[in-house]
């Protein structure tokens, strides 16, 4: 009995130490598989790590570039500048926007991207009053305007200005004066770029016109150049007649927005023709200093008369398309009346509603 006993124990505790074995295996196994996720876990940790790593050292390599093609790109385009115009005048050096050109000519090809997108945008949009805003911006700009030519005016007879030829040097603290009222004057052509937005926005697509676009793009560049090269002296002219042209025209606009104004505003046609004596008055100031020469660079005279010359083509065409659809208006306007009138005489007839003038 004793041994029947002996071998029951013998037979539990070999299956005690089989299951203790098995269960050790299975213990192994499971920290085995646990390893094997922490080491997975650890290796995916490192590779995130290690591509971030690498991304903020590509950002980080990226960054000063950036700044330095920008850089280049400037250094480029107003070397290109100075060689077209040689040697700039010192006394505009460290005004704002005139040591680069790059900020005018991104302004512009800004000013024309957002010209074609927001006409683009604007095709299926209703159109904006912007009542107030064109109140407020065309009383601004008069007042600037009129500013301006104030200053011109006290600052040319301050300075003696000789004005059929006035050279760049001769009046002192009077020329200084002149070209920091002709930086505002370069300024706002910025400040006016805005008249297109407006136009967009109130989808007043029919007044973007060529000449619009054109007059607007070329005067912010062109007057960039003057102040770096030709900021005073025979320069004067030009803004003067055009700010006391800003100060009617603004005035214009800004009357335009109140309805109650409009049987007042009958003097639009005027102001159109101001703008052409403007110009050619402007170009005879300018061939003036031609015949008598007093120093003024002769290359800045030529090139401003043969622009001058392009606006006054422009424009004899917008004048000419403009007034004489008017008086066509006008005259189809009053041979309805007259129909309506009972009036009668052969000269109009009517054919399926439409009224024209009797061909015998």
């Amino acid at each position: 009995m004793r041994s029947a006993l002996a071998g029951g124990a013998d037979a539990i505790a070999t299956e005690s130490v089989s299951q203790s074995g098995q269960l050790a295996g299975q213990e192994r196994a499971c920290l085995s598989q646990v390893g094997r996720q922490l080491v997975v876990g650890v290796r995916r940790r490192r590779a995130v790590l290690g591509w971030l790593n690498r991304g903020q050292h590509t950002a980080t390599k990226m960054m000063p570039t950036i700044p330095n093609q920008m850089e280049t790109l400037d250094k480029r385009v107003n070397t290109f500048v100075d060689y077209l115009f040689g040697p700039r005048d010192p006394r505009v050096k460290g005004w704002l926007m005139l040591d680069s050109y790059l900020p005018t000519l991104l302004l512009t090809l800004f000013y024309i991207f957002t010209l074609w997108l927001g006409t683009k945008y604007m095709k299926e949009k209703p159109a904006f009053s912007l009542r107030i805003h064109l109140i407020i911006y065309n009383l601004g700009v008069m007042l600037l305007s009129l500013y301006m030519f104030i200053e011109l005016v006290l600052a040319s007879w301050e300075g003696r200005y000789n004005l059929q030829c006035q050279n760049l040097h001769s009046s002192g603290d009077a020329d200084i004066r002149v070209a920091k009222v002709l930086w505002w004057y370069y300024f706002s052509k910025a400040i006016e770029f805005m008249d297109t937005i407006f136009f967009v926005l109130r989808k007043k697509n029919s007044q973007i016109t060529f000449l619009h676009v054109y007059h607007h793009a070329t005067m912010f560049n062109i007057w960039w150049c003057v102040l770096n090269w030709i900021p005073c002296g025979q320069s004067f002219f030009g803004p003067t007649l055009n700010s006391f042209i800003h100060v009617l025209m603004y005035s214009y606009y800004g009357l335009s927005t109140f309805p109650s104004m409009q049987p007042y505003l009958w003097w639009k046609k005027y102001l159109t023709q101001a703008q052409l004596v403007q110009f050619v008055f402007t170009i005879i100031h300018t061939l003036s200093a031609v015949v008598k020469p007093c120093g003024f660079p002769l290359g800045c005279l030529m090139f401003q008369s043969s622009y001058m010359v392009t606006l006054v083509i422009l424009f004899i065409n917008f004048y000419r398309k403009t007034y004489r659809k008017t008086a066509q208006q006008d005259e189809r306007s009053t041979d309805l009346k007259d129909i309506k009138n009972g009036y009668y005489n052969g000269y109009a007839k009517v054919i399926n509603g439409r009224v024209s003038k009797k061909i015998d």
